[in-house]
């Protein structure tokens, strides 16, 4: 009985010391090429209300409270949710606009979570395309880089979700 007591230890100090090792700071990226103009992806991205009809993070939770500073797009732009354990409780803000390139929030999570990230979408013509560059940088303490170790990819699990809100977006933005 000891014995598995003291391999259970080192287990755990061994989990502790890889997550401490792990850089703190993280990036997720994803792009999609839109068959639509920087002028119509960036009303619907810089446009917090807009933003609900593309986002993945939105059908998660259908019964998610929502709430809208009275300015919706553009900078100063705020939203609030409040849901269920996937999707937690936090805020948006939107910090940077520059028109038909470029939109920056800042996302502040409060559950499960706190945590603050800077999320980008680089709007970059090609051709008859545009491609959307949708980003989210921030940072973990130790017990969310130990949540990534044991119990999921960060990586994939929001990447994957950008991946969704991007093809939404393609399907609302192209004609």
């Amino acid at each position: 009985m000891f014995e598995v007591l003291i391999v259970v230890a080192f287990i755990i100090a061994g989990i502790v010391l890889y997550a401490a090792g792990k850089p703190s700071e993280f990036q997720i990226q994803r792009s999609l090429a839109i068959k639509a103009s920087p002028e119509k992806l960036f009303a619907l991205i810089a446009d917090l209300k807009q933003a609900q009809t593309w986002s993945a993070w939105e059908k998660v939770d259908p019964g998610m409270q929502r709430s809208y500073s009275e300015q919706t797009g553009g900078v100063g732009a705020h939203y609030t949710w409040k849901g269920n354990r996937e999707v937690g409780e936090g805020s948006i803000t939107v910090v940077e606009t520059i028109p038909f390139h470029k939109v920056g929030w800042q996302l502040d999570f409060i559950k499960p979570f706190k945590g603050q990230s800077r999320v980008e979408f680089n709007l970059t013509p090609s051709g008859e395309d545009t491609v959307v560059t949708h980003t989210m940088r921030g940072s973990n303490s130790l017990i969310p880089k130990i949540m990534c170790i044991l119990f999921f990819n960060q990586d994939k699990m929001i990447g994957g979700k950008f991946e969704e809100g991007l093809a939404n977006l393609k399907k609302l933005a192209e004609p």
